[in-house]
């Protein structure tokens, strides 16, 4: 009884979270979080605490998903910079310019 009550609220916010708007929004977010991320010194909080803005007249469920999709981009756009011009924009990348 209960594994059956945690497979339906499972599936229920994969539900929820596969829908196609949240989807484009994850895109949007993880773009711009990207784009943010380019930038030497904007790290995934800087980014998240610039674009909050963007999130305040969506649903909640949305802005979530779009928050999340700019910290990941941001984090990927970090790393981008720290292996193609050896400058770590944040302190997570900075093994990545030795490898890079």
């Amino acid at each position: 009884m209960f594994f059956a009550e945690i497979i339906d609220n499972l599936s229920f916010g994969l539900s929820v979270a596969f829908t196609p708007t949240n989807m484009l929004f994850l895109l949007i977010g993880a773009f711009v979080g990207m784009v943010v991320g380019l930038f030497p010194g904007f790290g995934p909080a800087a980014g998240i605490a610039i674009l909050i803005p963007m999130t305040f007249g969506l649903n909640p469920t949305t802005a979530i998903i779009m928050l999340s999709g700019i910290y990941y981009g941001s984090m990927y756009g970090g790393t981008i910079t720290s292996i193609l011009i050896n400058t770590p924009g944040e302190s997570a990348t900075v093994a990545s310019t030795l490898d890079g």
